[in-house]
């Protein structure tokens, strides 16, 4: 497909979510102070504790180059290295870590590294809303697999039977956005035996970007199985905005696991893609300050409580609602069929949601728990109205 009718596509794509985000109900009354803002994950509250003081103490330039052009510097790559080790129990060397401007970036440079014109990618619905745009302007195809109704679990047979000659990447994203669904070992176990088997009987493999900004945002004190853990041709696309509620502050990584085979020469790709792609590092100021800001997170034992008062409030209220294992979203189902529309009526009450339709997922609506939680038991008696002027 040439160039301009790729582009086309991504901005045919893109076209419902930047008709919400700039000509919508929401998008007239974004600003106003009273509303009751859940659509997208920026802070309602002030930065938590610590994250400017990191960003002061390194500040003060400690060499001539300490704001000079940044690749990946090795120390901040050595912390993350060092941080994913302990955490994952798995050894991972500073070479393998790629520093990018957010996930975005890191998405992108897999797929520009990995992906050829006309490869398959497949992913799973309801998706983060970047993969498509982002894979058409790659020139790659997109497949579509839905996860299992109720559960929101991956449909590991549904991702095999859509396996193709040209299936060259799927997509995992866990804990997810929107569902909140972590996805047990016996899952990744079995998708990792698919693609196995697929990428053995293609002679070519099959690779799994595992996207895990979410990852430390994960309740109940349960570990987080990481997809990549399960299966050696696999990548980590990892972003500090979550788990900081910074999302403007652009730092993130692309990792490659110790199992990974051809390291060697994806080491040189992935830096090669970083430079072309238009400089995808993080300012330098972030990549000093990484071995404090890695420290860091918005407080889980609070952000588990604001899920916890929304799934109970919502499901008195008469929504069906169920509880998320990680991430700051809760989606319930929207009382009608038509969930843009019912979206207009929260919007009536002040109430600015991510209609499901714009994720992909129809019947649902999506929120953000990043308010805190007196602004969040306040809504409450908002979405209880607005459930009340729906039909049963």
């Amino acid at each position: 497909m040439p160039v301009t009718e790729r582009m086309k596509s991504v901005m045919q794509v893109n076209q419902r979510l930047m008709d919400f985000a700039t000509n919508s109900t929401y998008a007239k009354h974004s600003r106003d102070p009273d509303i009751f803002d859940f659509t997208f994950g920026n802070p309602q509250e002030m930065p938590i504790p610590g994250f400017a003081e990191a960003l002061q103490k390194w500040v003060p330039p400690q060499d001539k180059d300490w704001y000079a052009y940044k690749l990946n510097d090795m120390e901040t790559c050595e912390t993350i290295a060092t941080s994913l080790s302990n955490w994952r129990g798995v050894t991972f060397d500073a070479q393998d870590i790629a520093m990018t401007s957010g996930a975005f970036a890191a998405i992108a440079i897999a797929f520009n590294v990995f992906l050829d014109l006309g490869d398959e990618v497949i992913f799973s619905l309801p998706p983060w809303f970047g993969y498509e745009p982002m894979l058409v302007q790659a020139g790659a195809v997109c497949v579509k697999v839905p996860v299992l109704s109720g559960s929101f679990d991956l449909d590991v047979d549904a991702i095999a039977k859509a396996i193709t000659p040209r299936t060259r990447m799927v997509i995992v994203n866990s804990p997810n956005n929107p569902t909140g669904k972590v996805y047990s070992p016996q899952t990744l176990e079995q998708l990792a035996g698919v693609l196995q088997h697929a990428s053995n009987e293609q002679g070519k493999a099959i690779y799994l970007l595992s996207d895990e900004p979410y990852a430390r945002l994960v309740f109940e004190g349960k570990p987080f199985p990481s997809p990549a853990a399960y299966y050696p041709y696999s990548m980590i696309a990892y972003s500090y905005g979550k788990v900081l509620l910074t999302p403007g502050q652009r730092i993130g990584f692309l990792a490659l696991p110790p199992q990974m085979p051809e390291r060697e020469e994806r080491r040189q790709q992935i830096l090669t893609a970083q430079i072309a792609g238009g400089w995808l590092f993080p300012t330098a100021l972030l990549q000093h300050a990484i071995s404090d800001l890695d420290k860091l997170s918005i407080d889980l034992t609070e952000l588990e409580a604001k899920r916890d008062l929304m799934v109970a409030g919502l499901q008195n209220a008469g929504y069906e609602v169920h509880q998320p294992d990680g991430t700051f979203y809760l989606l319930p189902k929207a009382p009608m069929d038509d969930d843009m529309a019912f979206s207009e009526i929260l919007a009536a009450h002040n109430l600015f949601v991510m209609p499901g339709t714009i994720c992909s997922i129809p019947g649902y609506f999506r929120i953000t728990l990043t308010s805190s939680r007196e602004r969040l038991q306040l809504s409450l008696g908002a979405f209880a109205a607005a459930r009340a002027s729906v039909s049963p």
